[in-house]
């Protein structure tokens, strides 16, 4: 043990005799700060990580990171049709950064029974349409099988819209839509009602409203003979990739491939209210740790200072004896060091609990037409974590070298002389 480690040892342990009590509570004080305040940045980190991440995961797991699209100004449901050649499919497939393409398309819709009436999105996809993500999300039922040779009558529609119209696994649904028919050599094109029934395979809830209000999930044949399409041609195509971060670097490339006559479309631009509001957590998160971390330096700050001052005639006794500034001011780091090390080691035990708490339970719910989930998510990864301790640490171990300064201002001759 140096002389430093040794001083500042017999200091720590001498807080509370008599003359030195009035340093317990402030040290005490700070040490609650810190602990608090690393606990809100843990805390704030998980959440926020845990929002930015379980938003965007539904949005690309409902909707892929990119979508191919027929550039038209046809903004409704009804889409135009598009088929992408072999070559070209395989092309992008051969990207390291698309996990895989699926093809879809969209049909406008009303579904009746004998309680209500409800408008819906019929989302036709195929037999290599990738179910993992909705998996989780069954409430009732299960999946609708789509490999068979004829079309199928299977539909999987969301809790909510069950929930309005009254209806469960296993029960049949009419559904009406509006067809075209082929144009005549003007060009007038003539509309018919069409009808279809429908078999309730199983039922889904996301949580995201979105979806779940309107999206009913069918054959993409049926969509095909309903719009007298052939059998190569769909909707769109969603481009899921193996990670978010490639998602700007990628959709260049598949819009080079594609060519003038397709659109590339990335998720952040299709849903562009929710990525800005996912920045702007993003930002509050920066605020809230910044305005911690300056709590925590204040109230540091604050004990230490009255750390020195009961320790002025003991910092005399050691100047006179030859000690240095340098010396002293390394004591007083190290008890800066200690009450820090012990506010963030309580501050993240709290944090971390809280946060694998909310993660097993879910103890604190949301409402999901307002934030998209039902229940506050929680994820902390370990370099983000790691980030906002060693910050914390730097930065208050940087500014206590401001109040130990004064060790330097201080005589032996005065302090040993009023003693």
């Amino acid at each position: 043990m140096n002389l430093a480690s040794f001083i500042s040892s017999k200091l720590w342990y001498g807080r509370g005799n008599k003359g030195t009590k009035i340093s317990t509570p402030v040290v005490k004080l700070a040490e609650v700060s810190v602990a608090l305040g690393m606990s809100v940045m843990v805390v704030t980190l998980g959440i926020v990580t845990g929002f930015r991440e379980e938003i965007r995961n539904r949005v690309t797991g409902l909707s892929g990171h990119i979508l191919v699209l027929p550039y038209s100004n046809n903004n409704s449901f009804e889409q135009e049709p598009i088929k992408l050649s072999d070559s070209l499919i395989n092309d992008l497939s051969a990207n390291p950064n698309i996990r895989f393409l699926q093809r879809y398309a969209t049909k406008s819709a009303i579904i009746k029974t004998s309680y209500e009436n409800q408008g819906i999105i019929l989302k036709g996809v195929d037999k290599h349409y990738h179910w993992e993500f909705l998996n989780q999300f069954i409430t009732e039922g299960k999946i609708p099988d789509f490999k068979g040779k004829d079309p199928s009558t299977q539909i999987m529609v969301s809790q909510i819209i069950a929930t309005k119209l009254g209806i469960h696994a296993g029960d049949n649904l009419i559904t009406y839509f509006v067809g075209k028919k082929n144009s005549d050599s003007i060009g007038n094109s003539q509309f018919v009602q069409r009808v279809r029934k429908f078999l309730v395979a199983g039922i889904y809830q996301t949580g995201f409203e979105d979806v779940d209000n309107k999206i009913v999930f069918a054959d993409l044949r049926q969509i095909q003979l309903l719009n007298h399409w052939d059998t190569s041609q769909s909707g769109a195509y969603e481009v899921e990739l193996h990670s978010f971060s490639q998602l700007d670097e990628t959709v260049n490339i598949v819009q080079e491939k594609l060519g003038a006559r397709l659109e590339a479309r990335s998720i952040k631009d299709i849903y562009s209210t929710i990525f800005s509001w996912l920045d702007l957590l993003n930002d509050n998160a920066i605020i809230i740790i910044f305005l911690m971390i300056v709590v925590s330096v204040i109230n540091m700050i604050s004990a230490i200072l009255f750390l020195i001052l009961e320790s002025n005639h003991t910092i005399g006794v050691l100047k006179s004896l030859g000690a240095e500034n340098i010396l002293l001011q390394k004591v007083f780091l190290m008890q800066a060091g200690r009450i820090l090390m012990k506010g963030i080691l309580f501050g993240n035990a709290i944090g971390l609990i809280v946060l694998a708490l909310q993660w097993k339970f879910r103890i604190f719910s949301l409402n999901p037409e307002t934030y998209y989930v039902s229940f506050v998510p929680v994820n902390l990864h370990f370099f983000d974590f790691m980030g906002v301790n060693i910050l914390s640490l730097v930065t208050c171990v940087l500014v206590m070298l401001i109040p130990v300064l004064i060790i330097s201002k201080i005589h032996p001759v005065k302090t040993l002389r009023f003693k």
